[in-house]
């Protein structure tokens, strides 16, 4: 497919000038902006910096979280990690494809499904850790981690209401 590039028009009306500035100042201020913008860099950073292990941050992360579970229940998994059901589903569909984890029912009740890692995935996240290690002393000679955690311990409140 070839996209052709034409160049864009006047605006029929240029923007107001309280218009601009209201948008610089929102920009500026707005916490969610702000929050998904450093989220963006800082994941960048950690993926560049574990590019030779075999895991994503993404994954990395989703995979820690299954590990430290004392639950596999996947309700429980999705509010530890903040993603909605769907999201969660999507994520564990690529490591279970791979044999990095596996889904069943609960031990416990068998109406709720359970996640856990698999050998192969419990060798993955270990060498994975290696990496993740190094990537987080290089982030922490650039910024405070623990700041990134206060925000998000921070913000637990925000889901009550």
């Amino acid at each position: 497919m070839m996209y052709l590039h034409t160049s864009m028009p006047a605006p029929e009306q240029p923007l107001h000038e309280t218009l601009v500035a209201d948008a610089r100042a929102a920009v500026e201020a707005c916490a969610g902006w702000n929050a998904r913008l450093a989220a963006r860099r800082i994941t960048g950073f950690l993926n560049r910096r574990m590019r030779d292990s075999s895991l994503t941050l993404a994954q990395f992360g989703l995979m820690a979280q299954i590990a430290a579970a004392r639950d596999g229940a996947l309700s429980e998994l999705a509010q530890r990690t903040g993603l909605d059901q769907s999201t969660l589903s999507r994520n564990l569909q690529v490591l279970e494809a791979a044999g990095l984890v596996e889904l069943a029912a609960d031990d416990a009740d068998a109406r709720r499904r359970a996640v856990r890692l698999t050998g192969k995935g419990a060798q993955s996240l270990q060498a994975g850790l290696a990496d993740w290690k190094r990537a987080h002393g290089e982030l922490a000679k650039r910024l405070d981690p623990e700041a990134a955690r206060r925000l998000a311990l921070a913000t637990e409140a925000l889901e009550e209401g």
